[in-house]
């Protein structure tokens, strides 16, 4: 069945099933592969994504929630010429290890800087804190957060 479904400012038409999971959308059939499956239950948060800038699981996100929705994706941040500042804070601080979660983290962080564009360490963390990070790179991701918060871009 053909879907519409709007992804980083393009509407792309998909041969999907409305309950297929939107992460399974993204990476097979849009070839978006910067959500990244993890867990498959919404525990872990590398799949997230924004969805009308709502950090979103989309591992757990039939496509039919999505309806007229804007979906957002790492690709959909900034570019390899011009990086979103997040991006940039990321790779300034060293703040992957493995780098599985990164796209969660980044997602997650996005949605808290638009929310809050002046956070504290503490809002950072508890805005973070249901995304898991096994190689202990939390306290660079916090960092690079932060960082991204002071800069005199919008984010």
């Amino acid at each position: 069945m053909a879907i519409n479904v709007k992804v980083n400012g393009a509407t792309r038409s998909v041969n999907a099933e409305p309950d297929a999971p939107l992460l399974y959308v993204l990476r097979n059939d849009l070839e978006l592969n910067g959500a990244k499956y993890g867990c498959g239950v919404s525990q872990c948060g590398a799949c997230t994504v924004l969805i009308d800038g709502v950090a979103t699981r989309s591992c757990v996100t039939p496509l039919s929630r999505v309806g007229q929705s804007e979906v957002t994706t790492l690709e959909g941040l900034g570019t390899l010429a011009k990086l979103h500042p997040l991006q940039q804070a990321f790779i300034d601080e060293q703040a992957a290890q493995c780098g599985y979660c990164t796209n969660g983290m980044i997602m997650a962080a996005k949605a808290l800087l638009d929310r809050n564009p002046r956070p504290t360490e503490a809002q950072v963390r508890a805005g973070l804190a249901d995304h898991l990070c096994r190689c202990g790179s939390h306290n660079r991701i916090v960092r690079a957060v932060l960082r991204a918060a002071q800069t005199n871009g919008r984010i």
